[in-house]
């Protein structure tokens, strides 16, 4: 299906192009949104006419996004989560929990604006790239903890950081089991048996 795009989007084109999408793609998502329009000849000729007031509108959109974009980029923002020791969380973190955390942080945005690939299933830092604008796109770091203390500690050290008090409890039980299974094994060599007679 051709259709006549009303406003950037990645991978696809600028405002004005006009590009081919599957019917599912432009019924589902782009028209709904009114991101484009069908390329029909009138609608062609109508996008001529409102071209420079689009243009205009989107130019207004794009400065504003950037006048907030020094706030937004580089932050980071805290989630804290319930996980396992391995760091493999419960649940996820997903764009809605992202756009949440910006905005208590004091910029507003919506889960829409969130680019997240995957909803996020580790703790860590996770970078995020957000767009203001579909031609402003800024990132974020999503800090997943199970704490506020311990996503200090990950912020620090620049990633996931195992308990280390378990950590060493458990190395520290790991080494007696190996020292009992040790003194187990250290029996006292076997007689020799005679040889057999004949």
């Amino acid at each position: 299906m051709q259709i006549i795009l009303l406003e950037r989007i990645e991978k696809l084109g600028q405002m004005g192009d006009v590009v081919n999408v599957k019917p599912g793609y432009a019924r589902n998502f782009l028209l709904p949104r009114r991101k484009a329009l069908r390329a029909t000849e009138d609608n062609i000729k109508r996008f001529a006419e409102q071209r420079s007031h689009l243009e205009a509108a989107n130019l207004e959109r794009r400065q504003e996004a950037e006048a907030i974009s020094g706030r937004v980029n580089g932050l980071s923002v805290v989630l804290v989560r319930q996980a396992g020791e391995t760091g493999q969380l419960y649940g996820s973190v997903s764009p809605r929990d992202i756009a949440d955390a910006v905005t208590a942080a004091g910029v507003t945005i919506t889960r829409q604006q969130v680019l997240l690939d995957r909803p996020i299933k580790v703790l860590g830092l996770h970078g995020v790239r957000v767009a203001l604008h579909p031609e402003v796109i800024v990132s974020v770091t999503a800090n997943v903890a199970k704490s506020p203390e311990e996503a200090e500690l990950q912020a620090k050290a620049g990633g996931y950081v195992p308990e280390a008090p378990a950590a060493a409890a458990n190395l520290d039980e790991l080494l007696k089991e190996a020292d009992a299974k040790l003194a187990e094994s250290d029996v006292a060599p076997a007689e020799e048996s005679p040889p057999p007679q004949a």
